[in-house]
């Protein structure tokens, strides 16, 4: 065997061609470790990915993406602030549900209705399940609306009624770790808003410095939309599928009882969850942030300032931006209310089943829990009974809304004070500076809810 000496010896000693092309070979097997080093981390990454990320993505239904429209095409760039500033506060939120349900083995409900009042948790689900139904509703409709600028010749009954019958089929037939990764890989339909953005003609500059320095004028209008953004953003439903998505998860791995599902949480554990938490809630972020500069570079710098639908949006795109832009703001409409509606009705599907004790969860079959299906049956049912009946889809919202900004201070509380609690967490409860945060976003909510009614009065 040649010592390292003598083979450098014998490489020195190699003809022009023989060392080019054996430094040639070192550079691509060194490229190719490298390559295969990066994908594997970035499958590691995907790997840790799951609850997190469907929950941030399902914020920014067709409701969500109609607000951020209107935002953009009614004030410009002034608040593409709130996406910066509003991430860490709804990455916070969001990552304390589910911490709750890392550690405690039961969804958000269950938690509230063994330590807290009962009337309050039946309340507040009743007022969930109410704002969510008129947002599967909203976002019904918009879906057909998105799908009728694709193919114009498809009936709004047909395209609502399939729509329906798809969302409802995927959710009580196939299994929890199919459907987990069916909304996994959804949730990057999102990235279509980010391309459209980057396809029109956008002054950086000056997009850089509205996202730093927040610009507020006090209009009732101004106050009514940055309440509805925030609304948007940290949302009731979201809290409960979070929560109840991190029991399924744990179920999925074998943790199938309370007790299993109780026993010490690892460090592994908490930060692979708030690796996937961050990331969610940021890619969500992100999405707001690009729709409202899109918007805000195209349908305002043409006057078009008032957005009262996701497909509209779309529409008034198109003879500004392209044909592209408005394809991409079209599919995205499709495809994140595909990944909406079944949260929006498993939410509330969650919440209830928990406050009255039934059997839940969707790694259950039909059979095996009746009354947990029903209910996403039914709040699916009323959401195409609206569009059906012909009721305005825009009052829906607005109706959802109110009901939110009742509700979400009420149950961030709450999240807050379990979250909070050492008996409950353990070791995992807050510390200082969540618990800053964590009030900080109460007292936000509190006066978004405030200001949200009383500027609908």
């Amino acid at each position: 065997m040649l010592s390292s000496d003598k083979l450098l010896e014998k490489v020195a000693g190699a003809p022009a061609d023989v060392l080019d092309k054996t430094i040639d070979t070192s550079k691509k097997i060194t490229e190719a470790f490298v390559s295969q080093k990066q994908f594997g981390r970035a499958r590691e990454y995907w790997k840790t990915l799951g609850p997190g990320l469907t929950t941030g993505a399902a914020d920014d239904d067709p409701s969500g993406i109609t607000t951020y429209s209107q935002a953009g095409a009614q004030y410009g760039f002034n608040l593409l602030w709130l996406a910066p500033y509003s991430f860490p506060l709804m990455a916070i939120v969001q990552e304390m549900c589910a911490r709750i349900g890392l550690v405690t083995g039961r969804g958000l409900a269950a938690n509230i209705r063994q330590y807290y009042p009962r009337w309050v948790l039946y309340i507040a689900t009743l007022l969930l399940f109410a704002a969510n139904t008129l947002n599967i509703g909203a976002d019904l409709g918009a879906m057909a609306k998105a799908t009728q600028l694709l193919f114009p010749r498809f009936s709004f009954t047909s395209l609502i009624l399939s729509f329906t019958v798809i969302t409802l089929a995927l959710q009580i037939f196939t299994t929890y770790d199919s459907y987990a990764r069916y909304l996994k890989w959804l949730a990057l339909v999102l990235l279509s808003y980010v391309f459209s953005a980057l396809t029109v003609n956008i002054d950086w500059n000056e997009v850089i410095q509205k996202a730093i320095i927040p610009t507020i004028v006090f209009s009732k209008d101004q106050i009514f939309l940055i309440t509805g953004i925030l609304g948007t953003t940290i949302s009731p439903y979201l809290f409960f599928w979070q929560t109840s998505q991190e029991v399924e998860e744990e179920i999925l791995s074998g943790k199938t009882t309370l007790k299993l599902r109780q026993e010490e949480t690892t460090l592994q554990e908490v930060r692979n969850m708030r690796t996937d938490v961050w990331s969610g809630m940021f890619l969500s972020n992100l999405v707001m942030f690009f729709i409202i500069a899109a918007c805000a570079a195209t349908l305002y710098a043409h006057g078009i300032t008032n957005i009262t639908s996701a497909a509209q949006a779309a529409e008034a795109l198109r003879p500004i931006a392209g044909n592209r832009v408005y394809l991409l703001f079209a599919l995205g409409i499709i495809g994140t209310g595909m990944l909406a509606v079944p949260i929006l009705a498993g939410s509330a599907s969650y919440a209830i089943s928990e406050s009255f004790g039934w059997k839940f969860g969707l790694y259950r079959k039909l059979r095996e829990a009746n009354a947990f299906y029903g209910i996403i049956i039914i709040s699916t049912g009323i959401g195409l009974a609206i569009n059906l009946l012909g009721f305005d889809p825009i009052k829906a919202l607005i109706y959802s809304a109110v009901f939110n900004g009742l509700i979400a201070p009420v149950i961030l509380v709450l999240i807050v004070m379990l979250s909070g609690n050492a008996k409950i967490m353990g070791r995992w409860v807050n510390g200082r500076i969540t618990s800053f945060f964590g009030w900080l976003i109460v007292i936000l909510m509190t006066l978004a809810g405030v200001a949200t009614i009383i500027s609908l009065l």
